[in-house]
């Protein structure tokens, strides 16, 4: 056996990160650093357990399993230093460097393995993957047999990424109980998801979310806060939340990533709170350490109505700024106009420097996204005249940077002229949309109003024309008839009808019932 030493690999990543380092093997332990040392990990000899060496997607793979359950792994390895890598776990850490093979059959049907605090999926005898569980953000019992896991993001990821996994039924204790629930209850002890309460900064109990739709217990701690419902149980980080809005009747959180629920994203959480509800709160925390770690950010003592605590506390947590309702009122002196987007109701906010939709779906239009903003349905000169006739309604669609539209229906007609001056105020560009316009002007309507023949009422005009109440029923015939020279209706009911040319023929071939036909018309 070899003298211990110490050796250094360049080009080695650290567990998930896409940033390679230099990593030193030495007989106190091993340092890994990137080259620009922002990123150090230091673990020391006595806490190694296992090692492995296995063959993965960047190359090979040095597994270090620890003694607290945890594993580390260093990527980059090439095939040729497995040698170099062998001799010194021996002579430094009198262990042996152990070659493990993955199966790389591709199947999505096996078996779950928890070693430590790590998650195995194995296919036969072989791994085919594992899951450190310390990566795991949430996980929610589906139904019986299905559990979801979602896990953390890196910093620059894209869309959330979940894992199910489904396992048949079992009697334990007496009781029929579902392996998905022994597998839901462990992913949440092994990954800390079960936190108790009582040990965060604050918690506010039965609060009614709109979306995800529920009561839930919110948990505040320093760096996540937690959603505690009947159903379902989520973990949020702090750093997810990207928007707070404190809106009259509406309260909400934005994220990114969204929450999952199943299949369905949340990128907003909808609260609702009553308006006169007060709450006594005094923070968990001692005063000094609030004041060292929060500054003026967060009070120790909150006694003011439920929703503005809620906001205060989260908008010292996240450092977010609250946007509360601008200088916008429509004619009711309302801060938001009723609309509809699809076939959902709800109540379109004009904000500061956005646009605000709830509640559902939640949808949220900066003003800095939005190309153009199209009004149709609004005849320009009976905005102010919604007594006169045409649509008491109008249509608003959004035309966005990106090419994608968001149209809003049913906005109340009164509305429009404050939202075109709100939107010009805000420099956005506004268009109206003329080509299905029905609704007739001002001018005309009054015009067709001293048109007698054309809007007088037909009991008017028969009355003041004094017709005969038998000629009646010839009157309205010729008047129909008269409408179209080749009259279907004639076609039909007349065996004898030729057409255009019958009149002209001269024949006596007529019935009874031609008469009204060719009666002149009365005067």
């Amino acid at each position: 056996m070899g003298e211990p030493r110490s050796k250094q690999f360049e080009n080695i990543y650290y567990g998930l990160s896409n940033i390679p380092g230099i990593l030193k093997l030495a007989p106190s332990g091993l340092g890994w650093k990137t080259s620009d040392a922002e990123n150090i990990v230091t673990i020391s000899a006595e806490e190694f357990k296992k090692m492995q060496w296995m063959r993965v997607a960047r190359n090979y793979q040095l597994r270090i399993a620890l003694k607290n359950g945890n594993a580390a792994r260093f990527d980059g390895f090439n095939k040729d230093m497995f040698d170099a890598v062998r001799e010194l776990v021996r002579a430094n850490y009198k262990l042996q460097l152990e070659t493990k093979e993955l199966s790389v059959k591709g199947w999505n049907w096996g078996k779950t393995e928890f070693q430590g605090s790590q998650l195995l999926f194995n296919i036969g005898s072989k791994t085919a993957f594992e899951i450190p569980l310390i990566q795991v953000a949430n996980s929610n019992l589906a139904n019986r047999n299905e559990v979801n896991v979602e896990f953390m993001q890196p910093d620059q990821s894209g869309e959330s990424q979940s894992k199910s996994k489904k396992a048949p039924m079992h009697e334990l204790d007496g009781e029929e109980m579902s392996a998905a629930s022994l597998f839901y209850e462990t992913v949440k002890d092994k990954a800390d998801l079960g936190q108790a309460s009582g040990e965060g900064l604050a918690l506010f109990q039965d609060i009614l979310l709109l979306t995800p739709r529920g009561r839930y217990d919110i948990e505040v701690f320093p760096t996540f806060f937690r959603l505690r419902g009947k159903t379902y149980d989520y973990k949020i980080q702090m750093k997810s939340v990207v928007n707070l809005f404190l809106l009259p009747k509406l309260d909400e959180i934005g994220l990114d990533p969204p929450l999952r629920q199943g299949q369905t994203l949340y990128h907003f959480l909808v609260l609702q709170f009553k308006q006169d509800d007060e709450i006594d709160l005094t923070l968990n925390i001692e005063e000094d350490d609030l004041k060292r770690d929060y500054g003026e950010r967060l009070l120790p003592k909150y006694e003011c109505p439920i929703h503005e605590a809620v906001s205060l506390v989260f908008q010292g947590l996240t450092k977010k700024k609250i946007n509360r309702p601008s200088t916008y009122r429509n004619k009711h002196d309302e801060v938001a106009v009723k609309a509809s987007l699809k076939a959902n109701e709800g109540y379109l906010y004009p904000l500061e420097k956005c646009f605000l939709f709830v509640p559902k779906p939640p949808t949220y239009l900066p003003f800095s996204e939005i190309m153009s903003v199209t009004f149709s349905r609004v005849s320009a000169n009976l905005t102010k005249k919604s007594d006169l006739g045409g649509p008491r309604t109008f249509d608003m669609k959004f035309n966005m940077k990106s090419g994608v539209e968001f149209g809003f229906s049913s906005l109340n007609r009164e509305e429009y002229e404050d939202l075109e001056v709100y939107l010009r105020s805000k420099n956005i560009k506004t268009i109206k949309d003329t080509a299905d316009e029905t609704a007739l002007s001002y001018s005309e309507f009054m015009k067709e109003l001293d048109d007698d023949d054309e809007v007088m009422p037909t009991a008017k005009r028969r009355k003041s024309e004094s017709v005969d109440p038998e000629d009646e029923d010839s009157e309205m015939d010729e008047d129909f008839i008269a409408s179209s020279e080749d009259s279907d209706v004639a076609e039909e009911y007349d065996e004898n009808y030729s057409g255009s040319d019958s009149s002209s023929d001269g024949g006596n071939s007529k019935k009874k019932g031609d008469k009204r036909a060719s009666k002149p018309k009365s005067k």
